[in-house]
């Protein structure tokens, strides 16, 4: 019997005939191993290390070092040889002392996530917007979707307040008697900057304000003031490990686009 054309088959030289895989098996012959049946064509990946994971806090520490050493500077320029003293028995402001604290919150929830989740999310951090704007603090690639977390290591204990009297509903971000609702729009621009890059509409987008080391009420919950998620590190990487529509290559896919399309701010040794 003819074989219809592009069927692969074993050729005997001896016979001068051709045998497909599935004639083989009746026959009580074992198949060729080296006949393999056609296979669809797959588009080259680019490898895992394409993916630059970036370094958590790190704009945030090279501006508390900036801060830190005009500072120094400006102390020797006016005391001279006294300047050591003068810096020994006083401090940086606490303007300039905020940036290592925040530092110092991305770079411990980054160790969080990344010792719980490391081998089932990707994880990008302090990455450069466009335009010059802000960094962003992290960005997670996981199997529920792509979540934007703004890492903040405050004090005072986080609460969701509606501020709007009787018959208006006004829904505030504090912490502690200080309005922090500014945090949550901070991050409009930040879905913009993601969701351009991604290259897909269908993806979710989580973003999420994660306070490090804040108080919280007994019994609290997580909560969301317009659209934006308010919780502690733990209970993220409970979210960032929940089930979901992306399997491992479209993770890995996401999280190279993201990668290439938003760098990290530091760039890699």
């Amino acid at each position: 019997m003819a074989l219809p054309a592009g069927v692969h088959a074993r050729w005997d030289a001896g016979t001068r005939t051709a045998t497909c895989p599935a004639c083989l098996s009746g026959s009580g012959r074992e198949p060729d191993p080296s006949i393999a049946e056609p296979q669809e064509p797959r588009e080259p990946q680019e490898p895992r290390s394409a993916i630059v994971e970036g370094e958590a806090g790190a704009s945030a520490r090279r501006e508390y070092e900036r801060r830190h050493r005009l500072r120094e500077q400006r102390l020797e320029g006016q005391w001279g040889p006294l300047a050591g003293i003068v810096k020994f028995l006083s401090d940086d402001p606490q303007s300039t002392k905020a940036w290592r604290t925040g530092a110092l919150g991305e770079q411990r929830l980054a160790e969080r996530i990344q010792r719980k989740l490391a081998d089932r999310v990707v994880l990008l951090n302090d990455r450069i917007a466009p335009r010059g704007r802000a960094n962003i603090d992290h960005i997670v690639i996981a199997p529920s979707g792509v979540w934007i977390v703004d890492a903040k290591r405050y004090k005072g204990v986080v609460e969701r307040r509606d501020v709007g009297g009787l018959f208006k509903t006004d829904i505030r971000l504090y912490v502690g008697r200080h309005d922090k609702t500014a945090l949550v729009e901070n991050l409009r621009w930040q879905i913009d900057a993601v969701r351009a890059v991604a290259g897909r509409e269908d993806v979710p987008i989580h973003p999420v304000l994660c306070f490090v080391e804040a108080g919280w009420e007994r019994f609290a919950r997580p909560f969301q003031v317009n659209g934006v998620s308010v919780v502690w590190p733990r209970k993220l990487v409970k979210w960032l490990d929940t089930p979901g529509p992306l399997p491992r290559d479209e993770i890995d896919d996401l999280a190279r686009r993201i990668s290439q399309g938003l760098p990290p701010a530091t760039p890699a040794p």
